[in-house]
């Protein structure tokens, strides 16, 4: 990737010095143009706005002497985003397509609630006014964030989830918006969600409050 940067550099200020001997100019007074346009797509107007401010205030200069770290750290100070691409076009502008993260649940964390984003990040329990599964208990982003993947690759859907238990133990309960409480296995979790589903399937749910899959292949009803 450096070495194509080099190249391209090589080959724009060879042209400059072929114009300026063609037309008399004086190569040592040629100056490359600096950024003079920057687009941010993905985040809204407020958070596009509150980057590009924060980019302008870097001064960056001439695009082929940017440091892509500088964008990258400014950037990534923002918890809504997920990921992000930035694109030089020569000779004088800059693209940064940004994905934004996903909501997925919301928790406490000392004292005051936030929203848990796939990103991995705390944001702002008011960016998102709609239903979120809420987190009782203080379990770290990425405990939660792999627990997640495990529901996602199993049959049950997501979206029907109230709320998330976690104990200290690391064990997960879940609970349905039917109220349906399943009590999960510190470990062998993927397999206990299989039997889970599985029951759920067949089962009139009606007199059914809790489902304990913690004991291996065993599902224990409590009404």
């Amino acid at each position: 990737m450096q070495q194509r940067k080099s190249r391209i550099f090589i080959i724009y200020f060879l042209l400059l010095i072929l114009l300026g001997s063609i037309h008399n100019i004086d190569v040592n007074k040629v100056k490359l143009a600096n950024i003079s346009k920057i687009n941010i797509l993905g985040l809204g107007i407020d958070n596009n706005d509150l980057i590009m401010e924060r980019i302008n205030n870097l001064e960056l200069g001439n695009i082929f002497f940017i440091k892509k770290k500088k964008l990258q750290r400014i950037i990534d100070q923002n918890t809504l985003v997920e990921k992000y691409d930035i694109f030089k076009v020569y000779p004088s502008s800059l693209y940064i397509n940004i994905q934004k993260t996903n909501f997925l649940a919301r928790m406490n964390y000392n004292g005051v609630n936030f929203i848990i984003g796939s990103n991995g990040k705390f944001s702002n329990n008011e960016l998102y006014q709609k239903e979120l599964p809420y987190i009782f208990g203080s379990p770290k982003i990425d405990e939660f964030l792999h627990f997640k993947k495990i529901i996602e690759v199993s049959k049950l859907e997501y979206k029907d989830i109230k709320n998330f238990y976690y104990y200290a133990s690391g064990r997960w309960d879940i609970e349905f918006i039917n109220e349906i409480i399943v009590k999960l296995p510190v470990k062998d979790i993927d397999n206990a969600i299989q039997l889970v589903f599985e029951f759920l399937d067949r089962s009139d749910l009606q007199q059914i409050k809790i489902i304990d899959a913690r004991i291996k292949n065993q599902i224990i009803i409590n009404d």
